[in-house]
């Protein structure tokens, strides 16, 4: 139940980042606005949430993670419901970032839940489990959000939330104890506004560049402060007992190399909807709805990796799996690369079902293998620090793909993204997914082995 639980806060949390951007329009002419103006209902909220995920961990183990999720949940139903009854541009932007800070809480703060509750035998199953709305959210929005702006209205992208935040509160009471340290140190203020500073400008300058050009002087800008900042924070850190995000983890080898290698292949999270939106409406001239009902297909692919990825992670192992898997993920979107005007939908669905499979699987590993060696005390820290890394990953993903659009569309001489273009996207995106080998093929063959019940069965034997 708690992995359903922290996955239904999950899903709400991706479904929301990304269903947005499909009701721009209909918001925009609702609210007297324009949609690239609007736009700032997106990055608000992200901004809210980069500020806020370093704290995460800390405000869980200082006033109780089960208070925290439930105050997070609460507080993200309730600015849904204040985002659907905004009359202005500005109400939307404020209860968009309400919306981003009781997100940085939601999710990782969920995670340490399931953490500390769940057996580490046990922990790749709930992690397979978990993993599925992560994907889920970002290849369901665009299609729920056209549906529900083109035959209801854009206030229910926002109301939807209400039932399953009720729900959530509800199961949460019932199901999930205190969890809660003792002897907590104060919060690092300085090391939270470097940290904000940092992650915000990142993601802020991430995001700029994904929906403008290359060449954008102040995206670069402000990439370049979060750059300093984080600079900053890495050499204050190592001088204070108790840093805000942790970077002692990363001398841990399988949390270090599920990091890096795992944000390689993160990469496509952001990327791949992206880069399908773009191909399918801009290259093929489908609507968005339509578009959106075809690359659902990696959403059911990852429906059946559910049922067989923990099987094949205990048969095989971690590193084998995510080193064979990493170039398959990949070589997938790489093939996306070789779509035309004239394939056959049924080809498209097939290679985005396989794919969405295999990217699945990759991510479920990955997940599980960062918290292999993490022990119950530094949890929190570990959360905080993965969801801050995994939201960089998402956002860096579509400023990779944006860029190499801008680029190939630079060398052509055109201001208007071709066909071709997006398959420069592909091809650099796929290629950076399948990098990761070389990092995946540094782990210890038994890494990992305590979460597949190698160890219990080797002490059975003896």
């Amino acid at each position: 139940m708690i992995p359903f639980i922290v996955g239904c806060a999950l899903f709400m949390q991706m479904l929301d980042a990304t269903v947005v951007a499909t009701a721009l329009p209909a918001m925009a002419a609702s609210l007297n606005s324009t949609p690239v103006r609007l736009n700032v209902a997106i990055t608000s909220y992200l901004l809210a949430a980069a500020v806020f995920v370093p704290v995460s961990g800390w405000a869980a183990d200082r006033f109780g993670a089960r208070r925290v999720f439930i105050a997070a949940i609460a507080l993200f139903t309730l600015s849904s419901v204040a985002c659907a009854l905004s009359q202005t541009v500005a109400q939307l932007v404020l209860s968009r970032i309400a919306q981003g800070v009781a997100g940085a809480m939601m999710v990782p703060v969920g995670r340490i839940i399931l953490l500390r509750t769940v057996p580490k035998e046990d922990l790749l199953k709930a992690m397979s489990f978990l993993s599925i709305p992560a994907l889920l959210g970002p290849v369901i929005g665009p299609p729920l959000g056209g549906f529900l702006v083109t035959y209801a209205s854009w206030h229910w992208i926002f109301l939807i939330n209400v039932p399953m935040g009720v729900l959530g509160i509800a199961l949460i009471l019932r199901h999930i104890q205190e969890i809660r340290e003792k002897n907590v140190p104060g919060l690092d203020w300085l090391g939270f506004v470097l940290s904000g500073i940092s992650m915000a400008t990142l993601v802020g300058g991430f995001e700029a560049v994904g929906q403008d050009a290359a060449a954008n002087i102040h995206a670069l800008g402000v990439i370049a402060i979060g750059l300093v900042s984080g600079f900053w924070y890495v050499h204050r850190s190592r001088k204070v007992a108790h840093p805000i995000i942790d970077l002692s983890l990363m001398r841990i080898p399988t949390f270090k190399i599920s990091t890096l290698a795992g944000n390689l292949c993160r990469f496509s999270v952001g990327a791949t909807p992206f880069l399908l939106a773009m191909l399918l409406q801009v290259g093929f001239g489908l609507t968005p709805f339509a578009a959106g009902m075809i690359t659902f297909a990696s959403a059911a692919g990852a429906l059946l990796m559910k049922f067989v990825a923990t099987p094949i992670v205990r048969r095989y192992g971690f590193r084998r799996v995510l080193t064979v898997n990493a170039v398959l993920t990949g070589a997938f979107i790489c093939v996306c690369a070789l779509f035309q005007p004239n394939t056959p939908s049924w080809l498209i669905i097939v290679v985005l079902l396989i794919g969405g499979f295999f990217r699945s699987l990759q991510f479920t590993g990955v997940n599980a293998l960062t918290y292999a060696d993490i022990g119950p005390d530094k949890m929190s820290r570990a959360s905080s620090f993965a969801a801050m890394a995994q939201q960089l990953g998402v956002s860096l993903g579509v400023g990779v793909a944006a860029v190499t659009l801008n680029v190939s569309m630079a060398l052509r001489g055109s201001e208007r993204a071709s066909i071709a273009d997006i398959v420069a996207g592909f091809l650099v995106v796929g290629l950076l997914c399948a990098a990761s080998f070389f990092s995946f093929r540094r782990l210890d063959p038994a890494a990992g082995s305590q979460l597949n019940g190698q160890k219990a069965q080797t002490s059975d034997e003896e």
